[in-house]
This record gives C-alpha cells, structure tokens and sequence, in this order.
C-alpha cells in the first residue's frame, strides 16, 4: 500500500479507494503531488511549472533559480518565515528569539500496523489492516526533529495524518503552532463545508463557494463546541448525495481546534487543521517530544454519502472500543425531562416498573441524585448519594431496575464543581482561574483543573466509588461549560498557553483510567447535548447524546448534519413529551419515534403518565425497533433526502443490512402544502440486479384518500429490481397533515 521510488524520490500512498502521492524535490523538499482516485503507478504527467514569480522569494541554496520558490510550491508540511507567506502548519520561536524554520527532508520508514499516539486517541489497527509511513524532517542546526506519520487502510477510504515534534537541540523551544496536516490542491473550484450551530442546534450544514483568502473553522472554548465542529469538505462544485468528488478531514480531538483554507494569489488552495494557535504556546525542553491530534482524511469520489461511508466504517472498525464496539445499544428511559430535580425512590421505582411493561431495557437516573443539589446552583464535586431523596440510595434505585429485567443507568459531571460544594471550599485552587481577575460562570459551576494530577485522582476516585457497587451498567457523563479564565495555579507563567492543551490531554487520562476499569459499563459523553461530539471521545465512549433538543423536526436536522461524519451508532436519540420543552412544537409519537430510531433509541419524558392508548403505541415502537436494531445500528446509512437541500421540508433516510438483505427507508415531511407534485424518491445503494420485496409499510397517521392513496397501498408485498428502485423509485402518497413520518422495510430475495 506504501511504496517510495528511490529514482524519482516519490512516495505513493494506495489503495482500492485512492492514492496519494507526494515527492522528495532537490533532495529537500517535500512537494504534494496527487490525491484522488487509485492510480496504478505515478509518473508525473502533469509535471509542476517553474514559473518566475514576483514577490516569491528563492531559498539561499537556489538564488540564480527565480523558477524555485517555496511560495508557490504544493507542500507536505509548509514551514514559517522562510519564504512561503501561506498558512503555515508549524511555528516555533528558537532560543535567538527568531521564528524562521528550515527543515530538510532526513529519511523514512514504513511499518505495518499503527503505532498508537502518547497521550491521544487516535484509530488503530492489526498490522494485517494497515500500513504506516513515517517521514522525518530535520533542522541542519540539530534543534529540531520534524515525524510526519501517514497511515493507510486496508480496503477503508481513509487515510490518517499527525504529526511528532522534537527537541533535538540544547535550549528550549517555544512551540506557537502545531498543525496536524496540511495539503495543497492545484485549484480551487470548490465548495467548502463545515458543520455549525449552537446549543441545541447542533451540525447544521454550511455549503459555500470556497473564497479567496483565508477562511476558518475554529473552537477557540476549549471543546470541540457546539457553535464549530472538528470537520471540513471540500467537494466540487457538482458534488451531491451520491455523486462527485470530495475531500474531507476530521480532527480526533476534543479541545480548541482550527481548519483553516486559503486560496492564494494564483488560484492554489491549502488546507491547514489542528490545534488553535490563537490559543496555544508550548514550552518544548531539550529531549521532549510534542505529538499533534490526528486527522482523518477522506477522498471519496462517490459523493457526501461516500465521504460519510468512508468516516463510518472507520470510526466503527478503528475507534469504537470495548464490548459495545459491535453491539446493539439498550432501548433507554432518562428521568430527567419526566422529572427534573424533583424525584424520589418511589418515583424512580415507578418509572422501572412502567418502563419494564413497555419492553424498554434501561433506566438512567440523571441529574439532582448526590449532595443537596434540587437545582443547577450546587454540589457538583461532592459525589456522596441524597439519602434526603434517595432513602435507598443509587443501590436502591439501581435494585429496583435489576429485579425487573432492566438495566440501571447514572448521570456524573465531574470535570465540574459548584460554588457551593465541600470541593470548592477546600480546594478553591483547583479550578481554573485568573489571578486577580474576575472569575465567569456557567450554571453556577466553575471548571476544575485537569490538567493536574491530584484533580485527575479526585475525578477517578469519586467516579469509581460508584462504579465499584458493581449496579451501574451505564454512565451519561456530562460537561455543561466551556474554559474560561484558563488559568493554572499548578503552572509557571510562561507556560500558561499549555493548560488549554493540557486540560484536554488529562481528560483522556481520566477517560483512559476509568473505561479501562469499568470495561462493562456503557458511556455515553454528553456536554449540554451535543457540545463534545467529536471523534476523539467516541475513542473512550462509544456512543453521544446528541442534542438537548429533543423535538422530532430539529432533530432531524441535527442528526442529519451529524451523520455527515458519524455513524447512526453513536448518536444517542430520544423521543420526548408534546409539547417539545424546547420548541413547544406538538409532532406525532410515530414522527418522534422514526426520527429517534436512526439512533441509539429512548425515551425522554414521563411514561407514567402516558395514557393506555400511547403506551400501546410505545409497546409497537419499541417491538419494532428492537426487529431493526441490527439494520439500523449496524447496517450502512444513506442520505436520501436532506432538510438542508431545496426547500427544507423534506428528510429521507435509508439503512442497509450488514449482510444487505433488510432495507429500511424512512421519509419525513414537515409541513403540508397545496397543489404540489407528486414526490418520487429514488433509493440508493442496493444490488441492481437482487429483487427487493416491500415487507413492511407504515404509513403517517394522518393520510390523503385520493387514488394515490389506494396505489401506495398496493406496493405491499410486491417485488422489484433493485435498478428499478433506484432509477425509477417510489411515490409519496398526497400529504394532508404537518410533521408526517412513513417506514419501508424491504427484504432482498435469495
């Protein structure tokens, strides 16, 4: 899969997916030089032009060469201060006080396999699976040693890129920015996606005409955030659902991160990700050794689905650990919008048993459980049980549970602490704060300092206490606001720009230390919904409750835009009561339910005080999930329909079998109008030449009885071609109600 021509110093990364090729120029330099579609072999067609251009300084080496200028030349890894006045992907102040860099290519290696980061989740693989390059750039003065790691998949569209900073020399060294990757494409006919949004309107899609200049996504908060997520595409202009050429890069990192474009002067386009250097500085002594996150690049050529694909199947087979890696997720009921705060033992025991009549398979008991906390203003830090609301305690609540069939699920904060708890007044130091300076809150609560290690074995130890009693089979854990004041108390002045870094990296320690212990136990992370979904805390928590919006018609929004990089798997996705405590909006219990059902499946509201005729309905639902679990966690997930395209009204899904044989279509419509065309939707993906039988149809609750009606009933058990599906598709009957929701299920015949 990697192979280096020592005639024309050419590296070609391959696979059946793509190749990615890059050159050793004048013994120096690394030069970008494809990326696309699989080649057999590179052999430089479209050689790069030695053009004289103005204002595009020449290295000291080449000076009589006004064609060679690290200014315009496609680059593997661009360098500051040393001629290109693009983006740079590393900045570094020596100890003289200049920042110029000058590396020089010194060398490769391949290895099977992938090596692990120190201190980062990254993908992993058996050295069957994959291979790894690893080129090393060095500084001829010996102060700095340059590892850039390149990993290919087999048979997976992704390909992997960090990077390994070394002090090699005998004084310190301030890093000021640490790219993870950057590449440089010959145009710029591009579109640019990224994900947007805010707390409870997370991963909105933002397509736009790729500009001149330079334009970023960025989290400057010290998470990935609601507001920015880690992602960005680039497709051609041309690029849809199923068709067309995209490029696309994920950071598995949970901190302050940015991706920047820039299109220069003559139409070239670089893309640089990583850590936010607006908010980061590193001391790096003599010896030490700095590692970025990891980015996952994509090239598909199929279109946003392919990307889609490509970023599943890898985050599925190289990321998710643990038992839950390949495993069907519990159906769940979370108390907290059945009850908030104001709960009790004989409350909770009343939800179990509800809950165990309805099928359902887990109990959580989230928020208002431990300290005197009934509100949002206390406790966080003090993890001792309310034995004021819980006379029986978690044992007791979690007993109730387990004697009837159900597992028992809890809630934590722990990164958190309030004003007013035990923890604040006897370690006001451990929280992140500015000396002298007012301090900001967020629900009251301020953010301890993980980045030391006596806060990181407080945070073990009051989670494993709990864990210990051996009752809790599951674990939401929840981070409701972002660093300000970044501040540590336990560190130098100058080196105050690491504690945002730092922080994220004991994070993953505390992740690390905990999921390793409790290897039974599901975690879910959560940060006000979907604050931290990002790919490096799936690597400790396999699943991510993805908003705190809970309304059937935003969320297929947002688990939409989430799909572009994650799998249905890891989305938790609940329905809840009408009106929506969000939106107020009243949608249909079967809309609710076939939204959440793309994700990991629960409810989110007080099933106590469903009436007969619901818990009826839940019953169905929940028999009907637990049919199409398989298809729906574990099968391949297209977009058919999106509420980002045309009018926005219309969102269509479509799930396929791991063994290909069940499909599953779900469409949904939100508001009704007047005189509108008949709707054919086309499916996607399925074999051309297989017949697929329509098994199952629901229809919305409210229906036209027109003609088109009674022809919509007559698809039942009839039998297709798969080209006629996807070619010619299927009718949308006339829709007479708003928030419509219908479900095909076919079965592919031997």
């Amino acid at each position: 899969m990697i192979s280096f021509d020592e005639q024309t110093q050419v590296f070609h990364l391959r696979n059946d997916r793509f190749s990615y090729v890059f050159e050793v120029a004048r013994g120096r330099y690394l030069l970008h030089r494809y990326w696309g579609r699989p080649l057999r072999a590179f052999r430089g067609s479209a050689e790069l032009p030695a053009l004289d251009r103005a204002f595009s300084p020449q290295p000291e080496d080449y000076e009589n060469d006004r064609t060679f200028s690290l200014d315009v030349l496609p680059q593997e890894f661009s360098q500051q201060g040393h001629g290109d006045f693009r983006i740079p992907s590393l900045g570094v102040v020596l100890p003289d006080g200049t920042d110029v860099i000058d590396l020089f290519y010194d060398g490769y290696r391949i290895l099977r396999g992938k090596p692990g980061l120190q201190g980062l989740p990254a993908l992993y693989a058996q050295e069957d699976e994959a291979e790894t390059l690893e080129v090393t750039l060095r500084d001829p003065r010996g102060r700095l040693k340059v590892v850039l790691s390149y990993t290919v998949f087999t048979g997976d569209g992704v390909l992997t890129r960090s990077v390994r900073i070394e002090n090699t020399g005998e004084a310190p060294l301030r890093l000021k920015q640490a790219a993870s990757f950057c590449v440089d494409f010959p145009d710029h006919a591009f579109d640019r996606l990224s994900l947007y949004g805010g707390h409870a309107a997370e991963r909105s899609l933002e397509r736009c005409r790729l500009l001149r200049g330079i334009e970023e996504t960025a989290s400057a908060r010290g998470a990935s955030s609601h507001q920015q997520s880690p992602f960005l595409a680039l497709a051609r202009p041309e690029t849809g659902e199923l068709a067309g050429e995209v490029y696309a890069f994920s950071l598995i990192y949970s901190g302050s991160f940015s991706m920047k474009t820039e299109v220069e002067q003559f139409g070239t386009t670089r893309v640089v990700a990583g850590l936010n250097p607006a908010d980061f500085s590193w001391q790096l002594q003599p010896g030490e050794v700095f590692q970025t996150p990891e980015v996952v690049c994509v090239y598909a050529a199929d279109g946003l689905n392919g990307m889609s694909q490509a970023f599943h199947a890898a985050y599925r087979k190289h990321l998710l650990r643990g038992k839950y890696r390949h495993a069907v997720r519990p159906i769940l009921v979370n108390n907290w919008e059945a009850t908030y705060f104001d709960f009790d033992d004989e409350k909770m025991d009343a939800l179990a048993a509800c809950a165990a009549d309805l099928g359902l398979e887990l109990l959580v008991l989230d928020d208002g459980w431990f300290g005197h906390r009934n509100d949002d203003n206390t406790s966080l830090g003090d993890w001792a049980i309310n034995r004021e609301k819980l006379k029986g305690g978690i044992e007791g609540v979690a007993a109730s549970a387990h004697r009837r069939g159900l597992k028992f699920g809890l809630w934590f904060e722990p990164e958190m602490v309030s004003k007013d708890s035990a923890l604040y007044r006897a370690h006001p130091d451990w929280v992140l704060r500015a000396p002298d300076a007012p301090m900001s809150f967020g629900r009251h609560q301020l953010v301890l300092d993980l980045s030391r290690t006596e806060v990181q074995d407080y945070i073990v130890a009051c989670v494993s206490k709990i864990l210990e009693t051996g009752v809790v089979d599951y674990v939401k854990w929840d981070f409701n606001r972002h660093l300000t004041e970044a501040f540590s108390a336990g560190r130098a002045p100058e080196r105050q720009g690491e504690t945002k870094h730092r922080y994220v990296l004991g994070l993953y320690a505390v992740l690390e230390r905990i999921t390793q212990a409790f290897p039974d136990v599901l975690f879910e992370s959560c940060s006000g919904g979907g604050g931290r979904f990002d790919a490096a805390m799936l690597y400790y928590m396999p699943q991510t409750w993805t908003s705190d919006d809970t309304d059937a018609v935003c969320r297929q929004a947002i688990q939409t835009g989430t799909s572009y990089v994650f799998p249905p798997l890891t989305m938790g996705a609940h329905v809840s009561v009408v009106p929506n405590h969000q939106v107020g909006r009243v949608t249909p219990m079967q809309t609710r339910a076939f939204t959440a059902m793309m994700g990991c499946y629960g409810y989110e509201l007080d099933i106590t005080q469903l009436s007969e005729e619901e818990k009826q309905e839940v019953r169905a639902q929940v028999a009907l999930y637990k049919r199409l679990r398989p298809t729906l966690q574990l099968g391949t997930f297209t977009r058919l329909l999106t509420p980002f395209d045309g009018t926005k009204n219309e969102t269509a899904w479509m799930f396929k079998s791991e063994d290909a044989r069940e499909v599953a279509v779900f469409y949904f419509k939100t508001l009704a109008e007047p005189a509108t065309p008949i709707r054919r939707l086309r499916l996607a993906g399925l074999d051309p030449d297989a017949r697929y039988t329509f098994r199952e149809y629901y229809p919305a609750q409210t229906l036209s009885h027109d003609s088109l009606g009674m022809a919509r009933q007559s698809l039942a058990g009839k039998t297709f071609y798969g080209d006629e599906l996807m070619q010619e598709g299927i009718n949308i009957e006339k829709i007479d109600a708003d928030f419509t929701a219908y479900l095909w299920v076919l079965e592919k015949k031997a």
